[in-house]
């Protein structure tokens, strides 16, 4: 506000500019509000007023009431307060002595200026003074610089972040959150946002407010211990004296931030150190300082509209002013009064222009008297101000009414000696450079937080490391993310990944994800815990037959042996050790041979096994019918004849697998179909014909349903040794296996399908092997008594 007075006077006693006139200011208190700003502005229209001079050559000019006000907020106001804004200024002749006490207040008109549009940068002016000089905020120059979060405070802030979020978004960064602090924050507030300030993950926090509204913050997260966090300052804050106590230092050591260029503005500090009490209008503000600084009641004695009016106090100013350390007398590098200071300036010059003044003395160093001004003609000069002040700064507009941004980047330096924090200059930002010369930083210089001086890193979440991908959080900007491991069978092999890519096929991820190695292929191998024990199955199955067939070969001559037909009996026994045998066929991984091999073993041995039970089921239908009178049967159907039938039904099996080989037969294919949910590429045998194994399996069900028939036919036969009621139970479970083997050989997956099968000719087989074989060697054995000849013709009597 001083400053505004000093450079009013200044220009005043500048017989170069604005000769013959003076300028004038009135000064209302905004309370640091843009509201109560704006209503005092609006105040001063309704007093608007016409001066009128009374001019040497006795012609009364009418001019109008111009006052150069200060908004009153040192950092950058929100755009739509100004717009439409008018703001009026007070213009008085320089009179000379026989017309100075001759000047006096008429009622007139007021002159509007026309709004400013706001351009899209922050264009609000960092010292909302007049027109607002400098007044696009340093936003697009933090955005070239740092990092991704930021906390818009109040309407000040609101405006900042935003024009501040859409710059940084443009250079490739994201905005992870927004905090607001209220106006007047409870402690519950204030405590809220310190929790979330404290749980970050990232460690830099740019911050539009004022040092007022970040104070109880601040005291909170000092109180808390907190320390680590790389602030980044507004222009509001980035200088503010209060905050460099201390008891703040751990937390905003290395503090970076934007500020106005500070120049030493020539007889201001010794303007504001000769101040004094007045009560004339106008002096209120500095006197509410001087009671407050000095702690001091003014008592003033006299009238107070008489000049000689004297203040009582209980101290003096003359020498306490010049020793006082505070913002107001701090002034060796003056920031936002030189904006101020600047502002008037361009008023001076834009008013200057308008009256056509003549600095060089021919037109006798006035300036040309106007009866009226409106307001586009003091816009348009205001717009086309083009000078360069005494600090060799060129002040002048852009096409949308904003001068050129120019900013210092103050870094917050601890002082050893002092152990004070001390505002360093480590860089510039000046808009009017090329692009890439816009900003120029000093890194070496920069000390962040916790004095460190590596550049400090802020993420709200870490980059995915390889084997992950990116996961967006409902409702959070897309630089918060979760990291999700990827699934079976992709990979992502850079970090950062947002998503994974499958692996070709027959290929699979590692455990780390990070790359795609061949699938593993799965088949049932003889090093299987189940290929084991199938292994195990199937040789036990094997040594039985075998020991039944010694067993039989032994007591071939006995009653026994030779009532059970001895040669169907040994040709039935090396049917089952084929069908044992074809069981490890199945095992093992598959190749052409094997894959062609196992099913026509399994289809002939089995075929050549209820062939052998068909002629034994008929042997003894015959057998019994023999004592019938005129019964030839037996005689017809002898052991030739029975071979016969054995290879006429064999037979038609052979022919179909040979077929089913020769034309379509099966081969060995890596079945992917299973890698999605068990990772691994099964190995089996396909068969391109599918009917051929239904058709072996479709023979193989005729036979054992005739020998079931005939067998169900023959069981209430008499004699001791029936075989038919041992035949009847090993088809019923024969025809139990197959039946459910059927479906489970359709649902099973992998090698569980190779299992199934295995599992159903072993079942079969063992049934067939006890059910049949073991009754009589159980006799041979452990009952020789009834191995005897009266046995076969007769009921035995026990």
């Amino acid at each position: 506000m001083m400053t505004m007075v000093f450079a009013v006077e200044e220009i005043n006693r500048n017989s170069s500019l604005l000769p013959g006139l003076k300028l004038g200011y009135r000064i209302t208190d905004s309370c640091d509000s843009v509201h109560n700003s704006l209503q005092a502005l609006f105040s001063l229209f309704s007093h608007s007023t016409y001066l009128t001079q009374i001019p040497r050559h006795g012609r009364e000019i009418n001019m109008s009431n111009y006052v150069v006000r200060e908004v009153g907020q040192k950092q950058s106001a929100t755009p739509t307060m100004k717009n439409g804004v008018n703001d009026t200024y007070t213009v008085m002749p320089d009179s000379s002595e026989d017309t100075e006490n001759d000047i006096k207040e008429m009622p007139g008109k007021e002159i509007k200026r026309n709004h400013i549009e706001a351009s899209t940068c922050l264009s609000a002016s960092p010292v909302p003074a007049v027109i607002g000089l400098a007044s696009s905020s340093p936003t697009q120059a933090v955005a070239h610089t740092l990092g991704p979060f930021k906390i818009p405070l109040d309407d000040y802030g609101q405006y900042g972040i935003q024009s501040f979020s859409q710059q940084f978004r443009k250079e490739g960064g994201c905005v992870a959150f927004h905090i607001t602090i209220p106006k007047s924050p409870r402690v519950a507030e204030i405590q809220e946002i310190a929790d979330k300030l404290q749980s970050l993950t990232a460690v830099v926090v740019v911050v539009f407010a004022t040092e007022g509204q970040l104070l109880d913050l601040f005291l909170e997260l000092v109180q808390r211990n907190v320390t680590g966090i790389q602030w980044i300052a507004s222009e509001a804050w980035v200088t503010a004296s209060r905050l460099t106590l201390p008891h703040f230092r751990h937390l905003l050591e290395g503090t970076l931030g934007f500020s106005f260029p500070g120049v030493s503005i020539p007889g201001l500090k010794e303007f504001l150190q000769n101040i004094r009490p007045s009560p004339k209008p106008g002096m209120e503000f500095i006197n509410m300082f001087l009671k407050e600084q000095f702690r001091c009641k003014l008592v003033f004695e006299g009238d107070q509209s008489d000049e000689g009016a004297a203040a009582k106090s209980m101290c003096t100013y003359s020498d306490n002013m010049r020793h006082t350390n505070s913002s107001y007398s701090d002034i060796n590098l003056a920031r936002i009064s030189y904006s101020v200071y600047k502002a008037v300036y361009a008023i001076a010059h834009a008013l200057h222009n308008l009256f056509e003044c003549d600095s060089s003395g021919l037109n006798g160093g006035r300036c040309e008297k106007h009866d009226s001004i409106i307001s586009e003609q003091l816009l348009y000069h205001l717009k086309k101000v083009n000078f360069t002040n005494q600090f060799d700064e060129k002040i002048y507009f852009d096409s949308n009414g904003e001068p050129v941004p120019r900013y210092d980047i103050i870094n917050w330096q601890k002082d050893g000696s002092k152990n004070e924090i001390r505002f360093i200059k480590v860089g510039s930002y000046d808009g009017s450079s090329p692009l890439e010369k816009k900003l120029q930083i000093d890194r070496g210089n920069i000390v962040w937080t916790k004095g460190q001086s590596q550049v400090p890193v802020s993420q709200c979440s870490a980059p995915c490391p390889p084997g992950s991908r990116q996961a967006s959080r409902p409702g959070e900007p897309k630089c918060c993310f979760d990291c999700l491991p990827c699934a079976d069978g992709e990979i992502s092999n850079q970090t950062g990944s947002t998503e994974c890519t499958k692996c070709p096929e027959y290929y699979w991820s590692d455990k780390a994800r990070i790359k795609c190695v061949p699938g593993v292929e799965e088949f049932l191998s003889f090093s299987d815990t189940m290929g084991l024990i199938l292994v195990a199955l199937t040789l036990l199955g094997f040594i039985l037959t075998a020991i039944v067939t010694i067993i039989f070969h032994h007591f071939r001559s006995t009653p026994l042996v030779r009532a059970n037909n001895s040669e169907i009996s040994f040709m039935l026994l090396l049917s089952l050790k084929l069908c044992f045998l074809c069981c490890l066929a199945f095992i093992g991984q598959p190749s052409v041979w094997r894959c062609g091999l196992r099913q026509a073993a399994f289809g002939i041995s089995f075929v050549f096994c209820l062939s052998c039970l068909l002629v034994k089921t008929i042997v003894v239908l015959l057998a019994f019918r023999a004592n019938v009178p005129g019964s030839t049967g037996l005689k017809l159907f002898g052991p030739s004849q029975q071979r016969t039938l054995i290879l006429c039904a064999t037979a038609p099996q052979i022919c179909l697998c040979v077929g089913w080989l020769l034309g379509s037969p099966p081969f060995p294919f890596r079945n992917p179909s299973y890698q999605a949910s068990t990772g691994r590429i099964v190995v089996e045998c396909k068969e391109p014909w599918p009917p051929g194994f239904y058709l072996v399996l479709s023979y193989i069900g005729l036979l054992a349903f005739i020998c079931l028939l005939l067998a169900f036919l023959g069981r209430k036969l008499p004699g001791t040794f029936n075989e038919s009621k041992l035949i009847t139970f090993s088809m019923l479970i024969f025809w139990a296996v197959w039946i459910s083997f059927i479906p489970a050989y359709v649902s099973s997956p992998g090698k569980f399908t190779v299992a199934v099968e295995i599992f159903a000719v072993l079942a079969s087989s063992f049934g067939l092997l006890l059910c049949i074989f073991f009754p009589k060697c159980y006799i041979i054995l452990m009952k020789p008594e009834r191995n005897v000849k009266k046995c076969m013709s007769r009921k035995y009597q026990r």
